[in-house]
């Protein structure tokens, strides 16, 4: 079933696909990111995205966590920003509107990820996890999941790993039907998209 809705969602998506490559090329560099994420069984695989980010992003961020105790404080709760010099302007725009995790349906063609499951983590968020990681394990992660239609980056990195682990101990077709239903109006409503 994934196979098929996410085909039939990439011919559907392919002109604004292509419209955001030439406006993120625009910007310089290359339009897709691969980054290393950890999928089912522990697998990694590189999860595609439209670049949202400068091209110094790692130096950036270590800067500002250098000087930046607030910043540090954040990034240490939920691994994210609200305010992340990093995105660029037309990034800030791509991430708002989810549009930045287009080519993850590719992901989803390719087998390392399925519609609905657990947002894919990195390497260092694996130990947040503690003795739930056997749950995430479990499945392969998703393009959208029960803690992005709960409030997403507006909840704490421990409220992210109860939700992966419920929705994985409690899966069934309908909640999964119930997810990507509840994941229009939450895109379109931007909740917790930073």
């Amino acid at each position: 079933m994934d196979v098929m809705i996410a085909a039939a969602m990439l011919f559907f998506a392919m002109p604004a696909m292509l419209a955001i490559v030439v406006l993120v090329r625009r910007d310089g560099g290359a339009a897709l990111f691969g980054h290393n994420r950890i999928g089912e069984n522990g697998r990694i695989f590189r999860c595609l995205k439209f670049r949202s980010m400068v091209a110094n992003a790692d130096e950036v961020l270590k800067e500002l966590l250098e000087r930046d105790e607030a910043a540090r404080e954040e990034w240490a709760s939920t691994q994210k920003l609200r305010h992340d010099p990093r995105i660029t302007r037309l990034g800030r725009f791509l991430r708002a509107t989810s549009l930045d995790e287009l080519p993850q349906l590719l992901n989803v063609l390719r087998g390392d990820m399925s519609l609905v499951g657990p947002r894919p983590i990195v390497q260092a968020e694996v130990e947040r996890y503690g003795e739930n990681i056997t749950y995430y394990y479990a499945t392969r992660p998703g393009l959208t999941g029960l803690w992005q239609v709960s409030g997403r980056s507006n909840t704490s990195y421990a409220r992210r790993v109860a939700l992966d682990s419920a929705y994985v101990r409690h899966w069934t077709f309908w909640k999964d039907v119930l997810i990507l239903l509840k994941t229009i109006p939450a895109v379109l409503r931007h909740d917790g998209a930073h």
